[in-house]
């Protein structure tokens, strides 16, 4: 960190967007305003939106036809998985350098392929020096469990919550297994960014020794 700020690439969870992260992580962003600046993006596929629902939210792939995710199923349909690895990759080059990634839910996810890709030897993820999970887990589209084959050693920080109804816990702790000496920080809340003064040092104590 050498005193300035880490730079975080951000990417949200299924069933959002830039912005609404951006918002959700308001707490978050000015417990940590001192030590990382964010720049989020926006997944590129768009979810049918639902009566009444909001527009413009977003997904990094689905599977199932029509558009359509839930993390916890197995399943053997995957689309548009490449295309936001294209995104992230992207946003990587035209707007870094950036230290690591923060990502939620579906991102974090996301972020679990990346980071494989990124030890399999994929030049696009290299300058990645760390990676923050908050409701992580491993994907289940059958396609992708070849990307989980080799053991993560970039510093890793995964926020885990006891009471999550969306991502079990139970998910989120068996994503542990894929990552060498992985850094785990639990809070007692939901499917959210942790964010209260109590857990502060563990981010910042993170981020000072993967960006040293």
């Amino acid at each position: 960190m050498a005193g300035k700020p880490v730079r975080l690439l951000c990417l949200h969870g299924y069933k959002q967007n830039g912005d609404v992260f951006r918002k959700k992580t308001g707490a978050f962003r000015k417990l940590l305003k001192k030590t990382a600046e964010y720049h989020f993006i926006t997944a590129p596929h768009l979810i049918p939106q639902t009566e009444g629902g909001e527009e413009n939210l977003t997904g990094w792939w689905f599977s199932a036809e029509g558009r359509s995710y839930v993390a916890q199923d197995v399943t053997d349909f995957s689309a548009g998985l490449d295309e936001s690895l294209d995104l992230v990759a992207r946003n990587l080059k035209d707007h870094g350098p950036f230290d690591g990634i923060l990502a939620f839910s579906q991102g974090a996810s996301l972020l679990s392929i990346i980071c494989s890709l990124r030890e399999k030897g994929d030049e696009r993820f290299q300058a990645l020096c760390c990676a923050i999970f908050v409701a992580g887990y491993r994907s289940r589209q059958t396609a992708h469990q070849e990307l989980y084959a080799d053991l993560v050693t970039i510093p890793t920080l995964h926020v885990i919550g006891d009471t999550d109804q969306v991502i079990p816990r139970a998910m989120s702790d068996d994503m542990l297994r894929n990552f060498q000496d992985p850094v785990v920080l639990r809070h007692d809340g939901g499917h959210f960014v942790p964010s209260k003064s109590a857990q502060k040092s563990a981010y910042v104590d993170f981020l000072k020794n993967a960006c040293a």
